[in-house]
């Protein structure tokens, strides 16, 4: 039993820091979205934000270009990142290759993989310029507006360079620990290649691919700072869209701004639950 508990007393301290910041400032943010303000003088109890932000039009947009951006990137990260973990099982060199996939994004802060993906893909970008001098285009306004666009490319090509060697390192990590005795016996009984990840390694690769997915999508739905620097002006991030509302000089305004982060954090607890009950699912799959 003490052998048990000692990890937790060992962690107790410093997971009262942490807990006791991010419980009361999630406190004082839900007592915020229920219109308790009482710097200003709010001290009533009511629903009317929450009510008022769930049919705004513009809270709406936002929710689903964040749920459009997150699933799109997620998707396209998953379906990239298996392919790439594939080859680097069958890739006789995938040492040297894993040193270049998997550290160099995945150590690059958000921040500056969007500040490159701004300074290749924007139409005074690099790629257009490339594209200019070789007479590909006639002028750089020629090239389509990634950054800055309603349909969020800039944020989803940021993403899914993030996320891609993420979904690669944790499907490959599962691919090569797999026993090489499965694909050998069924080519020998006459499968092909394609048979063989669709009937074998796939199947054993998906609790992996479901729990890596669940995070990257969970990340990209909650993340601020892609959206913020390479959003359009209209539709913005739910991220965004909080702070901006939290930024308002009218402080009666706060209770929105709290609602949209109460809303947030919601999704996320969900994600959590769904990535715990998967986790489970997983373990019981293993035994």
């Amino acid at each position: 039993m003490k052998d048990k508990i000692k990890p937790y007393i060992l962690l107790l301290p410093i997971m009262t820091i942490i807990f006791g910041i991010f419980a009361s400032g999630l406190i004082m943010g839900f007592m915020q979205s229920l219109g308790r303000f009482e710097a200003i003088g709010m001290t009533e109890f009511t629903l009317r934000y929450y009510k008022e932000v769930l049919i705004d039009k513009g809270f709406l947009s936002s929710f689903g270009f964040s749920f459009y951006i997150s699933i799109v990137s997620s998707v396209i990260a998953v379906v990239v990142g298996v392919i790439l973990a594939y080859l680097l099982l069958i890739n006789k060199h995938k040492k040297g290759i894993e040193e270049i996939i998997y550290r160099i994004p995945i150590i690059v802060p958000h921040t500056v993989a969007s500040l490159l993906v701004f300074n290749i893909l924007a139409q005074s970008g690099v790629l257009p310029r490339i594209l200019n001098f070789l007479g590909i285009i006639n002028e750089q306004s020629q090239f389509p507006a990634l950054v800055f666009d309603k349909n969020g490319w800039g944020i989803i090509f940021s993403y899914i360079w993030k996320e891609i060697p993420f979904i690669a390192m944790v499907v490959y990590t599962v691919l090569k620990n797999i026993n090489d005795k499965l694909r050998d016996v069924a080519l020998n009984l006459g499968s092909d290649k394609k048979q063989v990840f669709f009937h074998i390694l796939l199947p054993l690769m998906m609790p992996s691919i479901i729990s890596s997915f669940i995070i990257v999508f969970a990340f990209s739905f909650g993340a601020f700072e892609a959206p913020y620097l390479l959003g359009p002006t209209s539709p913005k991030a739910l991220p965004v869209k909080a702070f901006i509302e939290y930024n308002n000089p009218d402080l009666t305004n706060r209770p929105y701004a709290m609602v949209i982060n109460m809303i947030l954090t919601f999704f996320s607890v969900m994600f959590i639950l769904i990535y715990y009950k998967v986790f489970n699912l997983i373990n019981r799959y293993s035994r």
